[in-house]
């Protein structure tokens, strides 16, 4: 048997959005510098799909985040099902009214006879010195808010998938990218790869803790969970893949078999979606707990830009190891 084809995260954007305007000529794209004559993107994830489908499609806009979101809200009442790049996911506070006031809200606000079909991708993450401008994880911000649906992979395939799915998709989708793991490599899918939004993926299944994430806290934990593995403990390994809307019997269900739970994301720890999953778990399972639900998340600060600062800033793996034990060790 051959070796699988392996491709990194922005190979596997740029497949997503080959594939859905290959299939659909009412996919059109919008962003800062994403045409192939500005080089395709400052990430270069958009690079050749202008050859392909042509600058009618691939519409490189000004340096305004309210004009790309405004104009993709419009395309998309007009029967266009539009991605609209944001640089960095900082950037999109600009554009806050238009996402939050009237793409999340349109299709409510008509009685269903709107829908809002726009995918926003974005991309941050800490830890290579962009500063606190360009590294917040937000994804609570818009996971509270009624009407978005909040997207984050943690492999190359699940990018494919999720982004495919957020395309073609009725509601409007965030579509979160980190910018540490973008040339990290993955199997590829195969053609037309979708996964259903709102399913969280059991990724290793185990019987002594729950371990639930996504993003790119899976790379450690899936390290982790093999190490210790080795010990004799079996950590059940989940990942949310759609944060909103979150897959609650899938976590429930772990829970209730496990009786430990950890959970972990890049976010600040604080009113992040670790709080949400831990309260439903205490909602739902309460009397399955063996211990108390941990969390282990980010230091409730600005992102540093000093290098040394900005790593004691983040979660790390060895956090969530440690999470892991104690969770193991209480009653």
């Amino acid at each position: 048997m051959s070796d699988p084809k392996m491709i990194t995260f922005t190979q596997a954007y740029t497949q997503a959005l080959d594939e859905a305007m290959a299939a659909d000529p009412t996919v059109v794209l919008l962003g800062e510098d994403i045409g192939d004559k500005e080089g395709g993107g400052v990430f270069k994830v958009t690079a050749g799909l202008t050859q392909k489908y042509g600058a009618e499609r691939v519409r490189t806009t000004p340096i305004s985040e309210q004009a790309i979101i405004g104009a993709a809200i419009g395309a998309s009442l007009a029967g266009m099902r539009p991605v609209a790049e944001i640089m960095f996911m900082n950037f999109i506070t600009v554009a806050m009214d238009q996402v939050v006031n009237h793409a999340a809200k349109l299709r409510f606000m008509s009685g269903g006879q709107t829908p809002v079909p726009i995918t926003i991708r974005t991309r941050t993450g800490a830890g290579t010195g962009n500063g606190g401008q360009h590294s917040d994880m937000l994804e609570a911000w818009f996971a509270h808010v009624p009407g978005m649906k909040v997207v984050i992979p943690s492999s190359p395939a699940d990018a494919v998938g999720l982004l495919r799915a957020c395309i073609e998709d009725d509601d409007p989708c965030l579509f979160i990218e980190d910018g540490v793991t973008r040339i990290v490599k993955g199997e590829a899918p195969p053609a037309n790869h979708k996964i259903p939004l709102g399913k969280a993926h059991v990724e290793r299944e185990g019987s002594d803790v729950t371990v639930i994430s996504y993003g790119r806290p899976m790379q450690d934990i899936r390290k982790i969970a093999a190490a210790l593995a080795e010990e004799g403990i079996s950590v059940e390994v989940i990942d949310l893949r759609t944060i909103s809307p979150l897959d609650t019997d899938t976590i429930v269900n772990s829970v209730k078999k496990t009786g430990r739970a950890v959970v972990a994301h890049e976010a600040v720890r604080s009113f992040g979606v670790g709080a949400e999953v831990v309260a439903r778990i205490q909602e739902f399972a309460f009397d399955s707990l063996k211990s108390p639900v941990l969390r282990v998340a980010s230091k409730d600060a600005t992102v540093p830009f000093a290098r040394t600062l900005e790593l004691e800033f983040l979660y790390k793996g060895s956090d969530i190891e440690a999470a892991i034990r104690k969770t193991l060790e209480e009653k």
